[in-house]
């Protein structure tokens, strides 16, 4: 394939004389555009940007005029022409360029100001098919990208929180831009593109239910730089992806300092792992340390949920995430403060919490919103060397699963709850993880050992600091249930378990030796459930 190298060295500063000017997002428009013609730059219109420019008075030509065909399809073929990517797209410099312009009467285009048809909006939205077709974008992105390809002429706008700084250029420059910011702007534009692009394409797998598209982007939008990453030598920001579910993105910060990496990371983990109790059930807390919960609980308030979640490990809850899963009310937010927390993240939080909440000014408060649904559909992604891990997101709920009674012993009614409850919480615990749980409240819990034995006598363990501090005669773990993420692979986990005082077991199922872990809880009198589903964490 042949490769194009014009070797013309770009200016360092244009003069802008002719603006294409064609915007869904008005913000601003009409504020720039009569800067612009202030200084005497033509402008360029299309469609509603054309009757905003307009009917505010000023000078404007609809670009049917200098293509010579009208805008027709309902607007989706108005700038596709000749006379505007030439416009867009020819160097000024070279000969052959300037003759076929002249020859086709093609005008010179220094600035373009472009955005783009609400397409990640209209999706989030839950618009229909036709609907959300509709609004992709075909003419804003091809001329943003001939723009943007030929930035040593054309400055290229696509977001209006540049065009202060544009006109700044412009003062500074007697109407000229210089190259340095002609690039940045260039490279924003097919970010932005990029970034659109992704979003469509990601719907239209999902719509079509293509689990596995042969090109799989994954597109932000930046919300805030950070100080540092996940330690102060690496560098790190916060981008969205579009995807509206309530949490870190959508979140207020009603007060305290910038979340950092690893406050977005847990908060995050705590936020997902909270909305698995529904709220019109009963008031959930979950206490989350380096993403891994040190507590959670139920209660029949907010604060009793709080106190209990806080029992399981009040030592390591110590700067740790609080995710309540209602209303953040005073009475919770008075017990919250009197420990030392990073942030809470509640749905919604009340003016007299909020008021107790601001007498630590450095605690973070969020107000998320609402909850996640713990069952939405939707993909998460990891970087490795070289490639991108992309999977749906684990949306697997244990009400939905048909438990299978394995042991000789069923259940109890309380025994189920309780088996319930911790296999929600071993859904959000790093692997191998064993969680124990009594009414409602975790025992202990252990997280992310080599061995499922460690993890199950670190979680024991936990349990007996626990009572020593809570001045109890034994530990929450005596006639409470366990969950395991995944399988037992051998009867000595169950064992284990079974020494913390553990009378039912949940877990997946699904080893080569279930019969041998099944017959060392029948022996015990232990009662079993296999879910049939694993929720490894890595």
């Amino acid at each position: 394939m042949a490769v194009i190298s014009k070797k013309i060295p770009a200016p360092d500063k244009v003069e802008i004389k002719t603006a294409l000017l064609s915007v869904f997002d008005k913000t601003g428009i009409v504020e720039l555009a009569r800067t612009l013609s202030a200084r005497g730059v033509r402008l360029l219109s299309t469609g509603g940007t054309y009757k905003a420019i307009a009917a505010a008075g000023l000078a404007v030509t609809d670009v049917s005029e200098i293509t010579g065909f009208p805008e027709i399809m309902d607007g989706r073929v108005k700038t596709l022409h000749p006379t505007v990517h030439g416009g867009l797209l020819a160097i000024r410099d070279d000969g052959e360029h300037q003759e076929a312009m002249k020859k086709h009467g093609i005008e010179a285009i220094d600035l373009a100001v472009i955005n783009l048809y609400p397409f990640e909006e209209v999706r989030a939205a839950g618009g229909d098919y036709p609907t959300t077709v509709e609004n992709i974008d075909i003419g804003g992105p091809a001329m943003i990208r001939a723009s943007a390809k030929n930035h040593a002429y054309v400055t290229i706008l696509t977001d209006p929180a540049d065009y202060a700084e544009f006109l700044e250029q412009l003062s500074a420059d007697a109407g000229k831009t210089v190259y340095t910011f002609r690039q940045r702007m260039a490279a924003k534009a097919y970010a932005r593109t990029a970034a659109y692009d992704a979003v469509i394409s990601n719907w239209f797998a999902e719509a079509l239910s293509i689990d596995t598209p042969r090109h799989r982007v994954i597109g932000g939008v930046l919300k805030e730089e950070m100080r540092y990453g996940e330690n102060p030598h690496q560098k790190a920001a916060f981008y969205l992806t579009g995807e509206k579910r309530p949490g870190v993105s959508t979140a207020a910060l009603l007060q305290g300092k910038q979340l950092s990496y690893n406050n977005i990371n847990d908060t995050d983990a705590a936020y997902e792992l909270v909305a698995e109790f529904l709220p019109e059930k009963a008031p959930a807390c979950a206490i989350i340390k380096h993403a891994n919960p040190c507590g959670v609980a139920t209660g029949s308030s907010l604060v009793e949920a709080y106190r209990r979640a806080l029992a399981c490990d009040s030592v390591s809850a110590f700067g740790g995430i609080i995710a309540l899963n209602r209303t953040l009310d005073a009475e919770t937010a008075e017990e919250i403060v009197k420990l030392f927390t990073e942030v809470i993240i509640a749905p919604d939080v009340t003016e007299e919490a909020k008021a107790i909440v601001a007498r630590k000014p450095n605690l973070r408060l969020l107000s998320a919103g609402g909850l996640p649904d713990p069952r939405i559909a939707g993909l998460t992604a990891k970087t490795v060397s070289g490639g991108l891990l992309v999977q749906s997101r684990d949306n697997g709920m244990v009400e939905d699963l048909e438990l299978k009674v394995v042991t000789k012993r069923a259940p109890t009614a309380q025994e189920l709850d309780d088996m319930k409850f911790a296999f929600k919480v071993g859904k959000h615990v790093k692997s191998n993880a064993v969680v124990y749980a009594k009414d409602g409240q975790t025992a202990g819990i252990g997280a992310g050992q080599m061995s499922r034995v460690d993890s199950a006598r670190i979680a024991a363990l936990k349990a007996e600091e626990a009572a020593k501090a809570l001045g109890l005669m034994v530990p929450m773990t005596r006639g409470s249930a366990v969950a395991s993420e995944a399988f037992l692979p051998f009867a000595d986990g169950l064992l284990s378990m079974i020494a913390a005082g553990a009378t039912a077991v949940i877990q997946p199922g699904g080893s080569m030796r279930d019969q041998e872990v099944i017959d060392a809880a029948n022996e015990h009198g232990v009662a079993m459930v296999f879910t049939g589903m694993r929720h490894f964490r890595h």
